[in-house]
């Protein structure tokens, strides 16, 4: 996101229904927690990828194989092959490349009909996106990434959450958590900011079904994300409130009077259900290419995300806390 573990609980019976799912341990993780016994009011760290080893965990990541766009129209096909994902010295990466390339038209996980999975797409580029879809989800927690990201005109990379499953229906009734989302870092333009586009994104997707979806977001200026180095981008989620953090520190907030799904009354709806992460680096879509310098530019590829590590918190030791830390 090495040794596996297939899950984390968080609150109450996360994910307990899902038998492939299994609840949160630390016995297995590469580097095992300071505050395993910790304290209430106590980050307690209860999942984590260090990419310490030398391939990526496929008991923890599952890696996307097709070319569908996401919905989006982006122009890239995801490969799980190594050339796109891998890992080298403790990080994970994921390599976006300037070439042609056909494979599935539809992720594995849908499609328009049995009669039409093999049907086949090709797009100008490839790239790498990985997801724990079936292997953790969970309700709550603070979720943060270390990572280097690409830059360039169409350079979309991401660090975000989906539901694990549909109770309040098809996206984007059951909500999307989009913890980093950064396009056309460094691209100078009239609209862009000095010295080079350096936006990072935060956004809560929700409320009916595709097209009567809404969004609620924030986008901050941040110089310091063009200085070619590590930094890390985290959301803490709590019941009724989300902070998104830059460097551990916090840049925008949202509460449960700013989102809902038209499936249910619950003021923390849809964000009251397990999500699982998703990490990947798009080329093109309607987002990067109606900003900036517009389109995708083929320069200087292939382009690189790198990943430190993946990691993910609770507050106490109950393992039941729907309240972010006391010292934060």
């Amino acid at each position: 996101m090495i040794d596996r573990m297939s899950g984390w609980r968080m609150h109450l019976v996360c994910i307990a229904a899902v038998a492939a799912l299994s609840a949160c341990g630390t016995d297995n993780l590469d580097v095992r927690p300071s505050n395993a016994d910790a304290a209430p009011g106590e980050w307690q760290l209860v999942w984590a990828d260090e990419f310490d080893g030398t391939e990526i965990d496929t008991g923890r990541w599952t890696l996307a194989n097709d070319c569908w766009g996401g919905g989006n129209e982006e122009r890239q096909c995801y490969t799980a092959r190594p050339s796109n994902v891998s890992v080298e010295n403790g990080m994970l990466v994921i390599t976006a490349r300037k070439e042609d390339f056909t494979g599935p038209a539809w992720p594995a996980s849908f499609g328009p009909s049995d009669a039409n999975s093999a049907e086949q797409a090709s797009k100008p580029f490839t790239s790498g996106k990985l997801t724990t879809q079936g292997n953790a989800a969970c309700t709550y927690g603070r979720f943060e990434m270390r990572a280097r990201l690409p830059q360039g005109q169409g350079v979309w990379p991401a660090f975000w959450m989906l539901p694990e499953g549909s109770e309040y229906g098809r996206w984007a009734a059951s909500g999307e958590i989009d913890i980093l989302e950064a396009v056309n870092l460094g691209v100078e333009c009239d609209a862009c900011e000095e010295g080079g586009e350096n936006s990072l994104l935060g956004t809560l997707h929700f409320g009916g079904e595709w097209p009567d979806n809404e969004h609620h977001g924030s986008e901050v200026s941040l110089p310091e994300m063009l200085d070619d180095g590590f930094h890390t981008y985290g959301v803490i989620w709590e019941e009724g409130r989300f902070t998104w953090t830059f460097d551990g520190e916090p840049f925008a907030t949202a509460r449960a009077s700013d989102w809902f799904t038209t499936a249910s009354r619950d003021p923390n709806a849809p964000f009251d259900r397990p999500f699982h992460l998703i990490v990947n680096l798009a080329i093109g879509g309607r987002l990067p290419e109606e900003r900036g310098l517009g389109g995708v530019s083929p320069d200087n590829f292939p382009k690189r995300m790198e990943v430190d590590w993946v990691r993910v918190w609770q507050c106490g030791a109950d393992a039941a806390s729907t309240q972010r830390c006391t010292e934060d």
